[in-house]
């Protein structure tokens, strides 16, 4: 039985137009929503499916405010089984507190003995991409990690992670418990049912508080470059431009 905790963050949905906050220490979501990003779906898609091939269970964490329960809840639709929310201010927070918050909950399961053989995270967050979450968990809880996995197994306490590397797919086995970062695109996140969004309404979501206090990341604000310029030209409206067209395009060549 493989006990897994998949750490997921609750973020602005980027899909569409990039809008920070009127401070610019972060996205607003106010207009777009809010979600999971890639990384973190695929991390939990392979959590469930390691927990499903070893007759394991899967926790879903998240370090927010009490907002990112509906991202809990969400993952936990999918087959997770429980949820727990650290409830901070994670805007104040940089990589290195976020780290603690995760490392904390996992030792404080080992104390009770229930330890988690097993922590996922995403690779990186999608709205800060800082890239250092689970290697400073990894370093806090003295496991060893594989970053930018892609698939995962679990067999006889060891684990076998897949990564894409430059040349050729790499193959890695590290003996449980371990820490594990997940790249997108490796599996493909499967869809919440009925079922399983009216069983996640019902679980009880545990929630405890952040551990010391934030040092932060160090960044001021962020910035949002200008659109590159655009090489349009108008030339023209209606028949008045048919001279013009022609011209550009036997310049282009394409009458002759």
């Amino acid at each position: 039985m493989t006990r897994v905790l998949v750490a997921v963050k609750r973020v602005a949905d980027t899909s569409g137009e990039v809008v920070l906050t009127d401070d610019g220490q972060g996205l607003d979501g106010r207009f777009t929503g809010y979600t999971i990003g890639d990384h973190d779906s695929c991390a939990v898609e392979l959590a469930i499916r390691v927990a499903e091939a070893g007759d394991g269970d899967v926790t879903v964490l998240s370090v927010g405010s009490s907002d990112a329960t509906d991202q809990i809840r969400s993952a936990m639709a999918l087959g997770a089984g429980a949820g727990i929310l650290v409830e901070a201010d994670v805007a104040a927070m940089g990589p290195a507190d976020v780290a603690a918050q995760i490392a904390a909950v996992v030792r404080d399961a080992c104390a009770s003995g229930s330890t988690y053989d097993l922590v996922v995270l995403g690779n990186d967050a999608a709205d800060t991409g800082d890239f250092q979450v689970p290697i400073r968990v990894a370093h806090a809880l003295g496991r060893p990690i594989v970053t930018g996995a892609r698939m995962l197994e679990v067999s006889d306490g060891v684990l076998v992670a897949q990564v894409q590397g430059p040349y050729a797919d790499e193959t890695y086995e590290l003996p449980l418990p371990a820490v594990v970062s997940v790249l997108e695109g490796g599996a493909e996140p499967r869809y919440p049912t009925l079922r399983g969004r009216m069983a996640a309404k019902k679980v009880q979501i545990e929630e405890r508080g952040p551990v010391g206090t934030p040092a932060g990341g160090g960044r001021v604000r962020w910035h949002v470059p200008p659109p590159a310029p655009s090489e349009a030209e108008v030339i023209g409206q209606g028949a008045a431009a048919a001279p013009a067209v022609v011209e550009v395009l036997e310049k282009l060549g394409v009458l002759r």
